[in-house]
């Protein structure tokens, strides 16, 4: 494999082969294994500061639920059309009831979801203003990695549902559902299967991801793992190959946010700068681009195009607030604005 591969400031995709590739989301089998997590939104307004403390007093309006984590990837691929799948662990708790009536409404295959008695549900609960501005967050979690009875259970699920799937998705948050066996037998089930595995990393965990096809590390995160700067599109490129040759993957994509997405595929390297009109949240925008990825390479298209694909779906999902989702109506009209 060469160590300098050939830069593409712009490579092209025709709107009509995306448009095509969006068409033929419906239906696909996508595989999620990873940590998930239900977000809360306590909702209410403020009009004054506590005399106890220089805090806000939020004047409690509702309450909203949505899945996250894991299961926002699975809520991504379900909005653009696609069958999910999603395998993780869950504790015995009102937080894993609703997380699961809230995935059953989604129509998302939770079958996998593992329930271990000694664990919590992750949740994430934030406090926010009706003007949609955060005043603090409370986590539940329990972040052990899984082992024993509940990883082979994991595994156990992972192998049955993998027998369908397209591609398999690791949504990697370090909430203990990625453990080096559970990532250990999903490559290994993959490669039996001839299907790509697609990974959303935590760095802790940069040594579990060995044999993937993608990895999708977010700018610091990439930062972090390589140990460079990244301040340009070279730069960009350079720290993705050393990534790639840290991970032991194939391809790389880095998400910058405002600076778009840096591929690295074989000896390709391309960059696509960031499409949104406008941003309000960036939370769960990650979800969204691996989620596009996966459903895009189960209709057998190029990275390339899947890259080019998830870096407008990025773009609608950030105008939205909280953990979000994308339609296939939405991401046409994007393409369509490109």
């Amino acid at each position: 494999m060469s160590d300098h591969p050939t830069a593409s400031r712009r490579p092209i995709v025709t709107p009509d082969a995306a448009a095509r590739a969006v068409r033929s989301f419906a239906g696909l089998p996508i595989l999620i294994v990873g940590d998930v997590m239900l977000d809360q939104f306590v909702v209410g307004r403020v009009n004054r500061i506590s005399p106890e403390a220089p805090v806000p007093v939020v004047e409690f309006e509702h309450d909203e639920y949505r899945a996250g984590g894991a299961a926002n990837v699975a809520s991504n691929v379900r909005s653009l059309g696609g069958k999910v799948e999603l395998v993780g662990v869950i504790g015995g708790d009102e937080s894993g009831k609703r997380l699961a009536q809230e995935l059953e409404e989604r129509t998302i295959g939770a079958g996998g979801l593992v329930c271990d008695g000694n664990r919590r549900t992750t949740k994430k609960l934030r406090i926010v203003t009706s003007r949609n501005q955060q005043v603090a967050r409370v986590d539940y979690e329990t972040d052990e990695e899984v082992a024993g009875t509940t990883e082979a259970a994991i595994v156990a699920h992972i192998r049955r549902a993998a027998g369908q799937a397209k591609v398999i998705v690791v949504s990697d948050y370090l909430k203990g559902a990625i453990s080096r066996g559970v990532m250990s037998a999903i490559v290994a089930i993959a490669a039996e299967r001839h299907i790509p595995v697609l990974v959303d990393p935590k760095i802790p965990h940069i040594d579990y991801y060995r044999g993937t096809t993608l990895v999708t590390p977010n700018h610091h995160e990439a930062e972090v793992a390589t140990h460079m700067r990244i301040r340009s599109d070279d730069d960009a490129g350079r720290a993705a190959r050393v990534f790639r040759e840290r991970t032991g993957c194939q391809s790389v994509l880095i998400t910058r946010g405002e600076q778009g997405m840096c591929l690295l595929d074989g000896t390709e390297e391309a960059h696509f700068p960031a499409v949104a009109r406008e941003v309000s949240d960036v939370t769960g925008a990650g979800d969204t681009v691996i989620a596009t990825l996966a459903l895009t390479l189960g209709t057998g298209a190029p990275i390339a195009q899947a890259a080019w694909l998830a870096n407008h779906a990025a773009g609608v999902v950030v105008g939205k607030f909280g953990p979000a989702t994308v339609s296939p109506e939405e991401l046409l009209g994007a393409i369509g604005r490109a």
